[in-house]
Protein backbone atom coordinates (compact mmCIF):
# COMPACT_ATOMS: atom_id res chain seq x y z
CA UNK A 1 0.00 0.00 0.00
CA UNK A 2 1.54 3.32 -1.03
CA UNK A 3 2.20 5.88 1.64
CA UNK A 4 0.44 9.26 1.69
CA UNK A 5 3.13 11.12 -0.30
CA UNK A 6 3.25 8.42 -3.01
CA UNK A 7 -0.54 8.47 -3.30
CA UNK A 8 -0.53 12.29 -3.50
CA UNK A 9 2.16 12.25 -6.23
CA UNK A 10 0.15 9.67 -8.20
CA UNK A 11 -3.08 11.66 -7.90
CA UNK A 12 -1.28 14.74 -9.23
CA UNK A 13 -0.03 12.93 -12.32
CA UNK A 14 3.38 11.73 -11.13
CA UNK A 15 4.16 8.05 -10.98
CA UNK A 16 7.85 7.31 -11.05
CA UNK A 17 7.67 3.84 -9.56
CA UNK A 18 9.05 1.01 -11.69
CA UNK A 19 6.36 -1.09 -13.39
CA UNK A 20 7.59 -4.54 -12.45
CA UNK A 21 10.61 -4.01 -10.27
CA UNK A 22 14.09 -2.60 -10.52
CA UNK A 23 15.54 -1.90 -13.94
CA UNK A 24 12.27 -1.25 -15.73
CA UNK A 25 11.11 2.01 -17.23
CA UNK A 26 8.90 4.19 -15.05
CA UNK A 27 5.16 3.89 -15.48
CA UNK A 28 3.31 6.55 -17.39
CA UNK A 29 1.98 9.53 -15.51
CA UNK A 30 -1.63 9.67 -14.46
CA UNK A 31 -2.24 12.54 -16.88
CA UNK A 32 -0.73 10.58 -19.76
CA UNK A 33 -2.83 7.52 -18.92
CA UNK A 34 -5.98 9.65 -18.71
CA UNK A 35 -5.14 11.37 -22.00
CA UNK A 36 -4.60 8.00 -23.66
CA UNK A 37 -7.86 6.61 -22.25
CA UNK A 38 -9.80 9.70 -23.32
CA UNK A 39 -8.29 9.58 -26.81
CA UNK A 40 -9.26 5.91 -27.00
CA UNK A 41 -12.81 6.81 -25.96
CA UNK A 42 -12.89 9.70 -28.44
CA UNK A 43 -11.88 7.37 -31.26
CA UNK A 44 -14.69 4.90 -30.60
CA UNK A 45 -17.21 7.68 -30.09
CA UNK A 46 -16.12 9.48 -33.25
CA UNK A 47 -16.42 6.34 -35.37
CA UNK A 48 -19.88 5.63 -33.94
CA UNK A 49 -21.06 9.22 -34.17
CA UNK A 50 -19.89 9.75 -37.74
CA UNK A 51 -21.24 6.42 -38.95
CA UNK A 52 -24.52 6.72 -37.04
CA UNK A 53 -25.24 10.31 -38.02
CA UNK A 54 -24.16 9.68 -41.60
CA UNK A 55 -26.48 6.66 -41.92
CA UNK A 56 -29.37 8.46 -40.23
CA UNK A 57 -28.87 11.62 -42.30
CA UNK A 58 -28.70 9.63 -45.54
CA UNK A 59 -31.92 7.83 -44.57
CA UNK A 60 -33.65 11.10 -43.64
CA UNK A 61 -34.27 10.08 -40.02
CA UNK A 62 -35.36 12.59 -37.37
CA UNK A 63 -33.33 13.75 -34.38
CA UNK A 64 -34.26 11.05 -31.88
CA UNK A 65 -33.53 7.98 -34.03
CA UNK A 66 -30.41 9.68 -35.44
CA UNK A 67 -28.96 10.30 -32.00
CA UNK A 68 -30.02 6.85 -30.78
CA UNK A 69 -28.19 5.13 -33.64
CA UNK A 70 -25.10 7.31 -33.18
CA UNK A 71 -24.97 6.59 -29.44
CA UNK A 72 -25.46 2.83 -29.90
CA UNK A 73 -22.68 2.75 -32.49
CA UNK A 74 -20.41 4.92 -30.32
CA UNK A 75 -20.74 2.43 -27.46
CA UNK A 76 -20.30 -0.49 -29.86
CA UNK A 77 -17.08 0.88 -31.37
CA UNK A 78 -15.77 2.10 -28.02
CA UNK A 79 -16.18 -1.35 -26.52
CA UNK A 80 -14.82 -3.02 -29.68
CA UNK A 81 -11.63 -0.95 -29.50
CA UNK A 82 -11.15 -2.15 -25.93
CA UNK A 83 -12.10 -5.76 -26.58
CA UNK A 84 -9.69 -6.33 -29.44
CA UNK A 85 -6.38 -6.14 -27.53
CA UNK A 86 -7.91 -7.81 -24.46
CA UNK A 87 -9.07 -10.79 -26.53
CA UNK A 88 -5.69 -10.89 -28.31
CA UNK A 89 -4.09 -11.16 -24.88
CA UNK A 90 -6.00 -14.44 -24.41
CA UNK A 91 -8.68 -13.22 -22.02
CA UNK A 92 -11.90 -15.27 -22.39
CA UNK A 93 -14.76 -13.38 -24.11
CA UNK A 94 -17.03 -13.23 -21.06
CA UNK A 95 -14.30 -11.73 -18.87
CA UNK A 96 -13.15 -9.43 -21.69
CA UNK A 97 -16.70 -8.07 -22.08
CA UNK A 98 -16.87 -7.37 -18.34
CA UNK A 99 -13.52 -5.57 -18.49
CA UNK A 100 -14.62 -3.49 -21.47
CA UNK A 101 -17.89 -2.51 -19.81
CA UNK A 102 -16.08 -1.62 -16.57
CA UNK A 103 -13.36 0.38 -18.29
CA UNK A 104 -15.31 2.37 -20.86
CA UNK A 105 -18.96 2.83 -19.90
CA UNK A 106 -18.65 6.00 -17.81
CA UNK A 107 -16.29 7.71 -20.24
CA UNK A 108 -18.37 6.89 -23.32
CA UNK A 109 -21.56 7.98 -21.55
CA UNK A 110 -20.08 11.38 -20.63
CA UNK A 111 -18.63 11.86 -24.08
CA UNK A 112 -21.92 10.99 -25.79
CA UNK A 113 -23.98 13.18 -23.47
CA UNK A 114 -21.77 16.22 -24.02
CA UNK A 115 -21.27 15.70 -27.75
CA UNK A 116 -24.92 15.13 -28.56
CA UNK A 117 -25.99 17.92 -26.22
CA UNK A 118 -23.73 20.32 -28.09
CA UNK A 119 -24.97 19.18 -31.50
CA UNK A 120 -28.56 19.68 -30.38
CA UNK A 121 -27.73 23.22 -29.23
CA UNK A 122 -26.20 24.27 -32.56
CA UNK A 123 -28.98 25.71 -34.71
CA UNK A 124 -29.42 23.62 -37.85
CA UNK A 125 -26.78 21.01 -37.01
CA UNK A 126 -29.21 18.10 -36.85
CA UNK A 127 -30.83 19.16 -40.12
CA UNK A 128 -27.50 19.63 -41.92
CA UNK A 129 -26.66 17.14 -44.64
CA UNK A 130 -23.44 15.19 -45.04
CA UNK A 131 -22.24 17.74 -47.59
CA UNK A 132 -22.76 20.67 -45.23
CA UNK A 133 -19.81 22.13 -43.34
CA UNK A 134 -22.15 22.69 -40.36
CA UNK A 135 -22.67 18.93 -40.00
CA UNK A 136 -18.95 18.22 -39.75
CA UNK A 137 -18.07 21.37 -37.78
CA UNK A 138 -20.68 20.72 -35.08
CA UNK A 139 -19.66 17.07 -34.80
CA UNK A 140 -15.94 17.90 -34.52
CA UNK A 141 -16.44 20.71 -32.01
CA UNK A 142 -18.90 18.61 -29.99
CA UNK A 143 -16.38 15.75 -29.75
CA UNK A 144 -13.60 18.18 -28.78
CA UNK A 145 -15.74 19.62 -25.99
CA UNK A 146 -16.69 16.10 -24.92
CA UNK A 147 -12.98 15.23 -24.66
CA UNK A 148 -12.51 18.11 -22.21
CA UNK A 149 -15.31 16.71 -20.02
CA UNK A 150 -14.24 13.05 -20.27
CA UNK A 151 -10.57 13.68 -19.45
CA UNK A 152 -11.04 14.55 -15.75
CA UNK A 153 -13.45 11.63 -15.34
CA UNK A 154 -10.90 9.23 -16.84
CA UNK A 155 -8.14 10.71 -14.69
CA UNK A 156 -10.25 10.31 -11.56
CA UNK A 157 -11.18 6.71 -12.44
CA UNK A 158 -7.62 5.68 -13.31
CA UNK A 159 -6.26 7.21 -10.09
CA UNK A 160 -8.58 4.85 -8.22
CA UNK A 161 -7.69 1.76 -10.29
CA UNK A 162 -10.93 1.93 -12.26
CA UNK A 163 -11.93 2.93 -15.77
CA UNK A 164 -9.29 2.29 -18.42
CA UNK A 165 -6.85 1.22 -15.70
CA UNK A 166 -8.56 -2.19 -15.55
CA UNK A 167 -7.57 -3.00 -19.15
CA UNK A 168 -4.27 -1.10 -19.39
CA UNK A 169 -2.21 -4.26 -18.83
CA UNK A 170 -3.78 -5.85 -21.92
CA UNK A 171 -3.05 -2.96 -24.28
CA UNK A 172 0.20 -2.81 -26.16
CA UNK A 173 1.04 0.77 -25.05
Amino acid sequence: MPDQSQRRRHEHGHDDRPEHGAGHAPTVSLNHAAFSATTHCLTGCAIGEVLGLAIATALGWGNTPSIALAVVLAFFFGYALTLTPVLRAGVPLRRALGLAFASDTASIAVMELVDNGFILLVPGAMAAGLGDALFWWSLAVGLAIAFVFAFPLNRWLIARGRGHAVVHAFHGH
